[in-house]
Parts: C-alpha cells; structure tokens; sequence
C-alpha cells in the first residue's frame, strides 16, 4: 500500500461513508478471562457512539507506513495450510457473521497478547467498499473494484479519573464516578491489503503503535509469519553493520555526508508529494560511502552485510536515519543540531584533545537566558 491509498481506506471510517454494519467486540481482563461479548449494530448507534467507535477503528491505520504499519505477506505455503491464514479468510469469507470463527480467533489472541497492567477490548469489523474509478482530475468515474476488508483493533481498557460531573436536572455538579474507558488501539489489522486501490488477497497490514516494539508472539498468533523488523531494529541494525564493516572509517564526517545525503532524499520525496513509501538500497548508501572516500573493500563488506542483516529488502530512510534530527552524544554531554544546520557541526583536534565544534555567532542561551559569548582568540 502506499499513502494515497491508505488514506482513501482511512476515510471510510467515518459515519458518512463507511459500509459497516456491525461491530464486534470481546472484553477481556488482566487473568485473560473474557469479560463480555458483544455486537452493535452501528445503524442503531448515535451520532456521536458511531464517531467514537469509528474513531477508535480509525486508529487500526494510524500512524506512518514502513513504522507503525507494515506489510505482512503471506506465502503460497501458509495460505494452503489449515492455520492463521485461513482463519483471516474464513472472518473476511462470512463477513464476521459467524460466531464460532469470530471465537476463535479472538481466543488466539487472548492467548498470544495482553496488555499490561490493563484489560483488553478487541474490536472487529467488516466493510464493504465500491472502489471508484479515477479520472485524470482525480474525480470519481464509476465503481470499479468492490474491497471487502476487515479491520481489527487491540485497545487498552483502564478506569477513567473521577470528577465533577454536571447534572441538568439538578442543575448543579456532583462527583461522578469513574468509568472504563477504551483506549486509542495498540495494535491492529487490515485484511487483506488495498494494493493498486484494488484487493491484495495476499498481504494484511499490521499496526503497531510503539513502532520499537511490534509484539511477535501477536503476529505469529495472528499471521503464521515470520515477523518484520521494527523501525528501532532497522535503525540499530543499520548502524551497527556501518560501525562493524568501515570501522576506522566510520568517521564523524562520513557519517555527516550519509545523514546529509538521506535527509536531501526524504525532503525531495516529501516535496514531491509521491505516495509510495521511500526506499534506498544498500547500493545506494554503498555510492554514498565511496563519494565519501571510503575503501572499496569496506563499501563491499558493507553490502554483503546489509543483504544477510536486511534479506535484500531495501531500506526505508527515516527509520535507519531520521531524518527530523541530528543529534551528537558524548558520555558527559548530547547536544541537538537543527538537520538544516548539520553541515555547520565540525570536529578538530586542538591541543591534542578532540572537540565538536559548533558555531556560535548569533544568540546563545544557557537554561533560557541569554549569555554573550566573549571573543578569546588564542
């Protein structure tokens, strides 16, 4: 999926446009002990229940693609299997109208996951969506594509903080008590992916919203797939197969010009307002490294290792190197740099001893008062 089309899947979950019938949840606690069951019907619901609960569902497809959502793609192999993938199919086969599937799916997940120190709400849902086709001006021209899709969302339930509460036929305040209330989702799914704006029986799409921390024992449970890295582990992978393969070469400078020379790529990509996710391979970085002079073995080595580490798949820019910052860290000191003022961070040797060195000529503050910065040539 790239961003246009998962933002043309995330308007549909609003109350003017979705297809959503009903929606389904399990209510679970910290011992793993279903709560209670449920099914709403979303036409009976008002106004401002539909918003909410759509809003919550809408929360399955937050954040951005390569980090808390990824692709999960399923093999030729585990879609024969009688396991997980067939299970997914058989939800989106009786759009979730059959009990005994919907039962067993969320005991796999009560059984793989639990949210800590909180109870769980897993919500399903079924949407039927007309894919309409697009005209050169981007206006809808007909249906083209029916998606079916369900959607799944893990959410936290934790109590709500007593308080005054307003009472209209009293016309005064009072304390309330506090409620159970459902969080945004920590993890989620669309199944089966919307690729080419069409049905992508082969992939889902899996949100996590601590995109360091994906939760395995969920995807196995869910999926029957091996895992894909998350954004953390893509970036220290990254920079440990950079530290271990250049070595010596791994200097301030080279480092600055691979950070300089990704940052221009996502800037460029976000100007160019082009959905599909940005990608780099290790040839590509491996360019970079020579423009930077380091040893053709080393870019070599380099490569071979990002190929073992990553499998081949390209790597996404602003997880192994974000690009939204430039940070330096010292045992005693870590100091913030501006991404558009990187290039201006140098280091020299002086005396012997090795300092960062950052220019100061306009207005320096030390806990928020302005200091001057007395001229001391030497």
């Amino acid at each position: 999926m790239n961003q246009k089309e998962l933002n043309e899947i995330r308007r549909r979950l609003n109350p003017e446009r979705t297809n959503i019938g009903k929606i389904y949840g399990t209510y679970v606690n910290t011992a793993k002990n279903v709560i209670a069951e449920f099914e709403s019907s979303v036409g009976l619901m008002t106004e401002g229940e539909r918003e909410m609960i759509l809003s919550v569902l809408k929360g399955a497809l937050a954040g951005r693609l390569g980090k808390n959502l990824m692709a999960i793609p399923f093999s030729s192999q585990e879609e024969s299997e009688d396991g997980p993938y067939k299970l997914l199919y058989d939800l989106r086969r009786t759009s979730l109208a059959d009990a005994e599937i919907r039962k067993k799916f969320t005991e796999k997940i009560i059984d793989a996951f639990s949210i800590e120190d909180a109870n769980m709400l897993i919500l399903l849902a079924d949407d039927v969506y007309d894919v309409p086709k697009r005209s050169k001006n981007d206006d809808d021209a007909g249906s083209e594509e029916v998606f079916h899709y369900i959607l799944c969302a893990v959410c936290p339930v934790k109590d709500g903080k007593p308080g005054l509460g307003y009472d209209y036929t009293e016309k005064s305040f009072h304390p309330t008590a506090a409620h159970q209330i459902a969080g945004s989702p920590v993890l989620g799914f669309m199944f089966p992916s919307f690729d080419g704006r069409g049905t992508n029986i082969h992939a889902a799409l899996y949100y996590s919203k601590d995109a360091g921390e994906i939760h395995e024992e969920f995807i196995d449970a869910v999926f029957g797939t091996p895992a894909p890295m998350s954004s953390v582990e893509q970036k220290d992978t990254f920079c440990e197969v950079l530290a271990e393969t250049l070595d010596e070469d791994c200097s301030f400078e080279v480092v600055q010009a691979v950070n300089a020379s990704l940052r221009e790529k996502v800037v460029l990509h976000k100007e160019s307002r082009d959905p599909e996710v940005l990608e780099i391979t290790a040839d590509e970085v491996g360019a970079i490294l020579a423009d930077s002079g380091v040893d053709d073995g080393k870019i070599a080595a380099f490569r071979t290792q990002c190929t073992e580490k990553f499998g081949g798949d390209a790597l996404l820019p602003e997880n192994i190197m974000p690009a939204s910052k430039f940070q330096l860290k010292t045992p005693e000191a870590k100091i913030t740099v501006e991404p558009d003022a990187a290039s201006l961070v140098e280091t020299r040797v002086i005396d012997g001893r090795k300092y960062i060195l950052i220019p100061a000529d306009s207005d320096v503050e030390i806990n928020g008062l302005n200091v001057k910065v007395k001229n001391a040539e030497r």
